[in-house]
């Protein structure tokens, strides 16, 4: 009966405050968002545009004294770009309004055990490192210049990129 990730939450979320991207769910047709232009792109979708708005409006008419927005969003991934977008359009359409926007990396290990109990260092992908340093330049460059403040978090040092 697991459908999405908030499937998993204790707490039950809105109905509007959940968009499900279907294409890019674990069963659809379209693979993982891996790439910052595929992020970017999805938001180019007036359709999409204007569902987003839809249910950023519902919310911000619920305000009595909105004061501004926090954005979380993956770097190392096409989340980036649909972050970027999203803070764009917040930028543009909340002028005044501070946006906080932290942006979320994971601990890349490249320690592995094999069927033995042996812990072994893997190869090295490095068009997924490459997709993950490009991902995450490109998301710092364009939350930054549309944020009022934005916070890299990650438990890694590095950014999750190696």
């Amino acid at each position: 009966s697991v459908q999405v990730w908030s499937d998993y939450l204790n707490v039950h979320l809105h109905p509007k405050s959940i968009y499900v991207i279907h294409q890019y769910m674990h069963d659809g047709d379209c693979g993982c968002l891996e790439a910052f232009g595929q992020g970017e792109r999805l938001l180019q979708d007036p359709g999409c545009v204007e569902e987003l708005e839809d249910r950023l409006h519902f919310y911000v008419e619920e305000c009595d004294y909105l004061q501004g927005f926090q954005v979380l969003c993956d770097l190392h991934n096409g989340f980036s770009g649909v972050g970027a977008k999203v803070t764009e359009m917040l930028y543009d359409e909340y002028s005044g309004k501070g946006i906080l926007t932290w942006g979320l990396t994971p601990v890349v290990s490249n320690v592995g055990v094999n069927s033995n109990g042996w812990i072994f260092h893997p190869p090295q992908d490095s068009q997924k490192n490459f997709y993950r340093l490009l991902n995450t330049a490109l998301g710092i460059v364009h939350l930054s210049s549309h944020s009022s403040l934005f916070c890299p978090l990650s438990l890694s040092g590095s950014l999750g990129i190696k």
